[in-house]
């Protein structure tokens, strides 16, 4: 077979012009459409990439505020139980005075009652005691026993201290009138001795009337104006009742 170099340089001629055709209308546009779509691919991984730190950066953000707000959400429980058992204890202590205060109420109520129930029984008794020893002292009451009081009395007045006459004398200037008060009739000798200490003691100008008073049941009272030495048995009575009033 012969070598056509005519045709050889023609095949040669037809294959660059193929090859020049491929590389200007088919591989050129195929380089830039992948060119084109390894951008795409690149923009759209960069895209991702970026989307994925953003996702990262929130999440991180998300976690760090999830871990802010547990801190702040123990830091207001504490606080809450705090002011809750401060609270406990202002309401405990407020109780406690409370219930404090109420029983020094009652405590002071039955305290009260009782000693209203003590003075009521005291009372009582002092009522019955006087009423027994005013009923044994009028059973015992007569003439012996007015005739000691009587001595007594004179006893008494004899020793007065001058201080408590010296008003009286002074009251009375040496002319008063002196009302001798007996619960039985005075013997002639009991009113000598009587009227013979008044003297000495108050002055002989003192005009000294004698009465009876069955009330005094025994004894004597001496009444000048508005001042009395009382030695009966009602007057001690009285005394003993005016005691038990003032004891209670």
């Amino acid at each position: 077979m012969d070598l056509d170099w005519t045709t050889f340089a023609l095949e040669i001629i037809n294959f660059l012009a193929l090859i020049w055709i491929l590389k200007r209308f088919l591989y050129r546009p195929v380089l830039a459409t992948l060119a084109e779509r390894r951008a795409g691919i690149e923009g759209a991984l960069n895209e991702a990439r970026a989307t994925e730190a953003r996702a990262a950066a929130l999440q991180r953000q998300f976690e760090s505020r999830l871990a802010d707000w547990e801190r702040e959400k123990a830091a207001a429980r504490s606080q809450f139980d705090a002011q809750m058992a401060a609270e406990h204890a202002r309401q405990m202590e407020a109780l406690d005075r409370d219930l404090a205060a109420e029983r020094q109420r009652s405590a002071a109520r039955e305290a009260h009652r009782q000693e209203t129930l003590q003075r009521e029984l005291a009372s009582q008794s002092g009522a019955l005691a006087r009423q027994f020893a005013s009923a044994l002292l009028a059973r015992l009451a007569g003439p012996e026993i007015e005739a000691r009081l009587v001595e007594i009395f004179v006893e008494e007045l004899s020793a007065l201290p001058e201080e408590r006459l010296e008003p009286l004398r002074a009251g009375q200037n040496g002319h008063g009138q002196g009302v001798l008060s007996s619960a039985h009739p005075l013997s002639e000798e009991q009113r000598r001795q009587i009227s013979g200490a008044v003297d000495a003691r108050l002055g002989k100008l003192v005009n000294l009337v004698f009465v009876e008073d069955s009330e005094l049941l025994a004894g004597v009272r001496l009444s000048l104006g508005a001042w009395q030495l009382d030695l009966s048995l009602a007057g001690e009575l009285g005394v003993f009742a005016e005691a038990g009033r003032l004891d209670h």
